[in-house]
């Protein structure tokens, strides 16, 4: 197809530019639902290729469970699959599907799929990023014995998100990482943070934290592990972050972003372990 944006609905398919959203839907004037997000790839044979769609399927029951809205996985997949089948835009896309808790005058979940190609900006950071740290507001442990707080649920709640891209912007950087307010570094708005000393990798733990569990990170430490790099999840300081011997954020659509510097001070950059973290991203 030529369009730019492939837009699908639970209970209709592909709806090309019909509308998708009633006003009083309940995902639009609360935020009330959640999301997933990964890359798709079309070859020059016109096959498509998903990135761990069974682990994105299986965090939006997660979290739409946290949420207490009901997900009909065969509904979704027959949705996922017409929408993938009517996508043939070759390079890279972004497939986002997002679950709503519906109307407030017909709680009947909403469920919407857009396939959308991914911007030379998110390419580009991939070769390198600067990022600036931002206090989340709450300790490293809100999350610990607050599970209505919603922590590690990808939410439709991404104000919070998007000031912090902004923010970093004003501050003159591509990016922002959260540190809880009592110093710990947690995650970056749509990416997990990985860090090498020496050769162990390691991340964040979500357990607690509220921190999202990254399907990219995950696939990749399980690779670093099974290629011999000692891995481990580990609540650091900023100060022991920035002492780290490479930094990399990873996300579903930009995969590796190598980060450059921290609040203005250098970041050690290592071209080969940016290069063995894109295999270890991409699973070969």
């Amino acid at each position: 197809m030529s369009c730019s944006t492939l837009v699908a609905v639970l209970g209709r398919g592909v709806v090309g530019d019909a509308p998708v959203l009633h006003a009083d839907d309940l995902g639009l004037t609360r935020g009330d639902g959640c999301f997933e997000a990964t890359r798709i790839e079309v070859d020059e044979s016109g096959r498509v290729h998903v990135d761990h769609l069974d682990a994105h399927l299986a965090r939006l029951q997660r979290s739409a469970a946290a949420l207490a809205i009901d997900v009909d996985e065969a509904a979704w997949r027959a949705l996922l699959d017409e929408a993938l089948a009517a996508w043939s835009v070759p390079g890279e896309a972004v497939l986002r599907w997002m679950l709503t808790r519906g109307r407030e005058s017909d709680p009947t979940p909403t469920g919407v799929v857009t396939i959308t190609p991914i911007d030379a900006r998110t390419t580009s950071a991939r070769e390198g990023i600067t990022v600036v740290t931002l206090d989340r507001g709450h300790r490293a442990d809100a999350f610990a014995d607050a599970p209505w707080l919603l922590g590690g649920v990808k939410t439709l709640s991404y104000a919070v998100n998007l000031a912090a891209g902004r923010e970093a912007a004003r501050r003159g950087a591509d990016d922002a990482i959260f540190v809880s307010s009592d110093g710990i570094v947690l995650e970056a708005p749509r990416a997990a943070v990985v860090w090498r000393r020496g050769e162990r990798l390691a991340t964040t733990p979500t357990e607690g934290t509220g921190v999202l569990a990254s399907i990219t990170c995950d696939a990749a430490l399980s690779a670093a592990a099974a290629d011999g790099v000692p891995v481990d999840r580990e609540l650091i300081d900023v100060e022991t972050l920035l002492a780290a011997d490479g930094i990399w954020l990873l996300s579903s659509g930009r995969l590796l972003a190598p980060v450059t510097a921290i609040d203005g001070r250098a970041i050690a950059v290592d071209d080969g372990w940016t290069e063995r973290m894109r295999r270890f991203v991409r699973g070969r």
